[in-house]
């Protein structure tokens, strides 16, 4: 059924008073005037492309995860999003993949678009795990293969100096997959030769890669002279501040993600992580040594930080909307514009969710 909604439309970087007719889509747009704070603040849906669980559920646990997930994401406002999943060994990879399998195909009623997967290891370096289980091993094109027919693979994450993995990167690549240097204990040089051999961008950037100093710059050093997309983790306690902006003023198309785990939207307590068993407290989530573990953030309160953090909202919406949704090379998700699916959050006056549209479903 067709829909009407008068605002402030964020339309091409620009908040513009307009009048939008949509129903699964936006089939048109009317223009009325420069922006009238009066009216309602309308942005595109968040797009989280780095998200292995949510309401209790985690994608490696397969059943019914996937949907789970999916709609606990979609009430912070996230309308599409990547199921992630862990280091395993490639039979508990395979029956994730096929669990999910039903949800990628048809939305979830109430729930968030998945569009795909985010293979977040095993081919990553055992000296930088992060939370990972340490089924570290070698890619190959074959098990890439597999799994990419049951599900898209859309992004990949990468250490590229282990085994053959800087030969794989065009190979991945040219199968339409985004591959994303993390986990990885590479040097700068090594960081800069993967780039361009077509790796794209980074793994929760900061996070689980060999940092920076001034004479050995490292993965970080690599992304942030050279890199054009990285994503990162805006909870403020994997990233201070400080270095957020750093990577914003270095990196032109930074975008953000929750690296959300079971625990997001639960209470404190204990949850799966893959293999793991992580402890939600005080609004982390960390192993029982007291590694951060993914997280347990939500994509408004995502926004909420970046916004304290000096960012305006047009730019912070670019950077959870736009930028993703670039990155995969989708035209018609992350921006509001005719003939876009019709992902929209309606703000209260301080930016809070006031309604939530996916695909012109109200939630």
């Amino acid at each position: 059924m067709t829909k009407k909604l008068h605002g402030n439309f964020l339309i091409d970087s620009h908040f513009i008073e307009a009048e939008m007719t949509f129903d699964q889509k936006i089939i048109q747009l009317t223009r009325m005037g420069i922006e009238n704070k009066n009216l309602p603040y309308i942005i595109p849906g968040f797009i989280d492309l780095h998200v292995h669980g949510g309401g209790g559920a985690d994608i490696m646990e397969a059943h019914t995860s996937a949907e789970i997930i999916s709609q606990a994401h979609a009430h912070f406002g996230t309308t599409a999003f990547l199921a992630t999943t862990m280091t395993a060994p490639f039979d508990q990879l395979e029956n994730a993949f096929s669990a999910m399998k039903k949800t990628f195909s048809t939305r979830s009623p109430k729930g968030a678009r998945m569009l795909g997967v985010h293979l977040e290891g095993p081919y990553i370096s055992s000296e930088k795990l992060g939370a990972q289980p340490d089924f570290v091993r070698e890619a190959t094109v074959l098990e890439i293969k597999k799994l990419h027919d049951i599900v898209p693979i859309k992004i990949l994450t990468l250490a590229p100096e282990l085994f053959n993995h800087m030969e794989l990167i065009s190979e991945f690549t040219n199968m339409g997959i985004v591959v994303q240097i993390g986990h990885s204990n590479g040097t700068y040089d090594q960081g800069v030769k993967a780039l361009s051999l077509g790796a794209k961008s980074f793994t929760h950037l900061f996070n689980a890669m060999s940092g920076f100093h001034h004479r050995s710059p490292g993965m970080v050093g690599a992304a942030l002279a050279h890199a054009q997309y990285a994503e990162l983790i805006p909870d403020l306690l994997h990233v201070h501040p400080g270095a957020i902006k750093a990577a914003l003023r270095s990196i032109p198309k930074l975008y953000f993600v929750t690296d959300a785990t079971a625990a997001t939207g639960m209470p404190d307590g204990e949850y799966a992580l893959g293999s793991h068993r992580v402890h939600k407290c005080l609004g982390g989530v960390k192993l029982a040594d007291g590694t951060l573990a993914g997280s347990a953030l939500t994509m408004n309160l995502a926004l909420t930080n970046l916004l304290n953090i000096g960012l305006s909202l047009e730019e912070a919406s670019l950077r959870m909307s736009k930028i993703p949704a670039e990155l995969l090379l989708l035209s018609d998700r992350g921006v509001i514009k005719e003939n876009a699916f019709a992902d929209l959050l309606v703000l209260n006056s301080d930016y809070s969710l006031n309604k939530i549209f996916i695909e012109g479903e109200l939630l």
